[in-house]
């Protein structure tokens, strides 16, 4: 007869239990009390306080500013992860590293060396201002601080499918006369393209609640580059809970959005993987 199977962890039920009971203590609990608040602001205080022309213009800067982040991480961030992942080059190992970096810096780090740098008497911002290119203290100041912050995540996500990406496809079908062009839109392509997809949409949550990092060298003048985060503090500052709460609900309802695609893109990416 045979014998039970021991585990270090308690049964499911225990385990199980304790894990709602956290989730629901560390996650659940804060965020429902949030959307009770703002339940509770009436439909009329609630439209006044989340889609003001100002709160409106945080909007349009937080989520067009991420969408164009992540665009272009999207781009280069393939091109870091293809030659960390396809090339031998000195130095291979610690091109790498740097690219973690902006996981490890504190964010307020992070914010105060690209205005340095940005700044119109920065090592960047001489060269730019002459040519009529001002970055720091701008929306475009916004975009290079949120382009900065999601890097990572991309490569990240693109590098490991890159690295399990047979090469004798690729040198299959350039023996048969296909232009390297056709190679990546025929082969390598569709291969990366549910993680390329997913470190989009990672980068883009991220640059979307980012805040440290681009306080600093949005120079936050209302309506032209203020974000929403900020402007959430703001508004707790001004003690104006209601339109903090507002403006947060909203906020939590689109990072919820992002979740469940998230989570989609990721199962289709291990429905891909599977059906290989």
């Amino acid at each position: 007869m045979a014998s039970a199977k021991s585990t270090v962890l308690p049964g499911f039920g225990p385990t199980l239990g304790y894990t709602v009971f956290y989730l629901g203590l560390i996650v659940l609990i804060p965020l429902a009390a949030l959307f009770l608040r703002a339940a509770g602001l009436g439909w009329d205080q609630f439209v006044s306080a989340a889609f003001s022309p100002r709160v409106l213009a945080s909007y349009r800067l937080s989520f067009g500013g991420a969408l164009v982040a992540a665009s272009i991480n999207a781009v280069t961030g393939l091109l870091v992860a293809w030659v960390l992942v396809r090339y031998d080059f000195p130095g291979r190992k610690l091109v790498d590293a740097v690219v973690d970096l902006p996981f490890a810096l504190p964010t307020a780090v992070a914010g105060i060396a690209l205005t340095a740098i940005y700044a119109p008497n920065g090592v960047m911002g001489k060269l730019l201002t002459p040519l009529g290119i001002k970055v720091a203290f701008t929306p475009l100041g916004v975009v290079v601080a949120m382009v900065f912050i999601g890097l990572p995540f991309v490569v990240r996500t693109v590098q490991p499918v890159l690295q399990d990406l047979e090469a004798e496809h690729e040198e299959a079908a350039v023996s048969l006369g296909a232009s390297r062009l056709q190679v990546f839109v025929m082969i390598i392509l569709p291969a990366i393209f549910p993680a390329l997809l997913t470190g989009f949409a990672l980068a883009f949550a991220r640059a979307l609640g980012e805040y440290g990092s681009v306080i600093f060298i949005a120079g936050n003048m209302p309506g032209i580059s203020e974000i929403t985060p900020l402007l959430i503090v703001t508004k707790l500052e001004q003690y104006d809970y209601a339109g903090a709460t507002a403006i947060a609900a909203v906020m939590l309802v689109a990072a919820f959005i992002l979740l469940v695609v998230i989570n989609t893109l990721q199962k289709w990416r291990r429905a891909r993987f599977a059906g290989a």
